[in-house]
C-alpha cells in the first residue's frame, strides 16, 4: 500500500533566487527580516501554494505582486508573522502607567486630552489592557478626558479579532479578577467579549510602519513592544526616529523587554524598555 503524503513530503521548496526574492520584497514594503526563515517560509507557504495549483514560489510571488485587492499580500503575511499578544504581558509597563505616566499627563495636559498609539496591536489585549489601566486610574474623572486608543497592525486577521474583543478563557489568564468582573461579559459560546464601553476606547486600523506616518497630533505614549525583533538594525533605527517625531514633548515610548534601541536615539532612557521624550 503506498504511504499517505506527510506535510514535508508536500513542502515546496525554494531556489535561492527565489528566497532572496521573496525576503527583499517582504523586508522592503513591511520592514520584516525573514532571511533567517527560509524554512519557516517554506512550511507556511507550501499549503497556499497547493490550493493555488502553482508549483513554484516565483509564481507565488508573481501572483502576490499582481493581485491589486491586496488580498494575497495579507494571506501572505498572516502566515509569516507570529502575533502573541496576552493581558498584563510585561506588566512593568502598565504599572509605571499607573504610577507616573498618567499622573505626570494628569498634571501638564491642559487640554484633558491623552493620545496613546499601540502600534503593531496583534490580537487587541495591549490596546485593551491600556483602556482597562487608564479607567482604573481616572475612575469617576474619566468622563472629562479624552483617552482614545489606536492600535494598528498590518495583519488583518488579527484586526478582525482585536475588533470583536472575543477571546477564550484561557486567554483570559493574568487578569485580575475584579477586571475580569468589570470589563468582561460572558458569551453564550462560553467565549469572553471586553465589554462595549472598553471597546469604544479603541480605535483599530491597519498601519505598516515602513510607510511614512500621517496623524493630526503627536502622541503622548507610543507602545511598540515586541515588534522590532522582526526588523533589522538599520530599519528598526528608522522607524525609532518616525516614532520620536510622533511623540509629544514628554511623551513616552515603551518596547518590549527582550528588545534594545541604539544609543544613538534621541529619546532618553528612563528604565528598561521605557524612553521619554524630554520637554
Amino acid at each position: 500500500m503506498k504511504p499517505q503524503n506527510n506535510a514535508q513530503d508536500r513542502m515546496v521548496r525554494m531556489t535561492d533566487q527565489e528566497f532572496t526574492e521573496l525576503t527583499t520584497f517582504v523586508k522592503s514594503k513591511y520592514g520584516i527580516d525573514l532571511t533567517k526563515k527560509r524554512v519557516l517560509i517554506e512550511s507556511r507557504l507550501s499549503h497556499e501554494l497547493h490550493q493555488r495549483g502553482i508549483t513554484s514560489f516565483q509564481q507565488y510571488l508573481d501572483l502576490v505582486r499582481k493581485d491589486q485587492s491586496g488580498t494575497e499580500m495579507t494571506t501572505m503575511l498572516n502566515k509569516l508573522t507570529t502575533n502573541l499578544s496576552f493581558f498584563m504581558r510585561e506588566q512593568e509597563h502598565f504599572d509605571y502607567l499607573s504610577k507616573v505616566v498618567l499622573p505626570y499627563f494628569e498634571k501638564t495636559r491642559r487640554n484633558n486630552e491623552f493620545r496613546i498609539w499601540s502600534a503593531g496591536c496583534s490580537s487587541g489585549q495591549e490596546a485593551y489592557n491600556l483602556a482597562m489601566v487608564i479607567d482604573q486610574y481616572f475612575g469617576p474623572r474619566k468622563g472629562k478626558w479624552d483617552t482614545t486608543i489606536l492600535a494598528t497592525d498590518i495583519s488583518m486577521r488579527v484586526l478582525t479579532k482585536a475588533r470583536s474583543g472575543i477571546y477564550s478563557e484561557a486567554e483570559l489568564n493574568g487578569l485580575p479578577p475584579s477586571w475580569r468582573t468589570k470589563y468582561i461579559d460572558t458569551l453564550p459560546d462560553g467565549n469572553f467579549q471586553i465589554c462595549e464601553r472598553m471597546r469604544r476606547e479603541v480605535i483599530f486600523r491597519p498601519g505598516n510602519l515602513m510607510e511614512p506616518f500621517h496623524f493630526k497630533r503627536p502622541f503622548d505614549l507610543i507602545c511598540c513592544r515586541n515588534v522590532m525583533i522582526y526588523f533589522d538594525g538599520p530599519t528598526k533605527d528608522s522607524i525609532i526616529n518616525k516614532f520620536y517625531d510622533w511623540t509629544s514633548p514628554g511623551g513616552y515610548f515603551f518596547i518590549g523587554h527582550s528588545e534594545s534601541i541604539g544609543n544613538n536615539t534621541r529619546y532618553q532612557y528612563v528604565q528598561p524598555a521605557i524612553y521619554q521624550r524630554r520637554e
